[in-house]
């Protein structure tokens, strides 16, 4: 289980690696707890996939945070429920949703597509939005800067693609710590021949350069400098208090 963070300059962080055999409140509560024990003093929105216990243990040791579900993942899931000649036209139909002005326009569009023949046809993806409901809109509370940062949790899913292309072929680990450590070392050496690859690619014009971002750790959040008044404005006094 991994948790990435956004600091108050738009740097992405890896907070930690746990391992768990089952997720739940208990869990979640003892690894939010060792965050805030490390020094994360107060999170402003945590986006995460509809894990079970997550949103309870995060209102219970950040009280003030927002938990707002990853809008690509109940894309994802409501697909599920889709036959694969409809998924484009349910995707598209889905949009105004969650694009929406505001939770009302938001409900509004939901049951305007439920009425539809093609809603009709995927009650069950129409469902997956209906259940989660309460923890998608505080998303619609955002202005777009905002919303661009918390729309997915891609950062998470890509760091979790390279680690299963690591494991796979290892069968079993004598401990823990195994696991672990070969993950650390993994990740350092996907980083370092990244930066190689930067460097390499310094002074060729735009076009020419074929070096990959960082994965995660010390990538800077694309759009950050606008959604940072933006926050500063939905948040007023936390971001200034981070910083001093």
């Amino acid at each position: 289980h991994l948790v990435v963070g956004v600091d108050c300059d738009g740097v992405k962080h890896v907070l930690g690696i746990w391992l768990q055999n089952s997720e739940g409140a208990k869990f979640w509560l003892s690894v939010l707890t060792e965050l805030r024990n490390r020094g994360v003093r107060d999170v402003l929105i945590a986006c995460c996939d509809g894990l079970e216990g997550l949103p309870a243990a995060v209102e219970t040791v950040w009280p003030r945070t927002i938990v707002q579900t990853c809008v690509v993942h109940l894309i994802r899931a409501s697909m599920r429920y889709v036959s694969y000649a409809d998924r484009k036209k349910l995707s598209a139909a889905l949009k105004p949703v969650y694009t929406a002005a505001n939770a009302d326009a938001a409900q509004t569009a939901l049951l305007e597509l439920a009425d539809t023949e093609l809603g009709k046809k995927h009650k069950a993806a129409i469902a997956v939005w209906e259940r989660a409901w309460d923890r998608f809109t505080p998303f619609l509370e955002f202005p777009p800067e905002i919303r661009k940062i918390i729309y997915t949790t891609n950062a998470i899913e890509s760091l979790n693609f390279q680690i299963r292309k690591i494991i796979k072929n290892r069968g079993h680990f004598p401990t823990d710590d195994a696991v672990v450590k070969l993950i650390w070392l993994a990740i350092c050496d996907i980083e370092d021949k990244r930066a190689r690859a930067r460097e390499a690619d310094k002074g060729k014009p735009a076009n020419k350069r074929t070096a990959k971002p960082r994965l995660v750790e010390g990538a800077t959040t694309h759009g950050w400098k606008s959604a940072l008044g933006a926050f500063e404005i939905a948040f007023p006094g936390r971001i200034a208090a981070t910083l001093t």
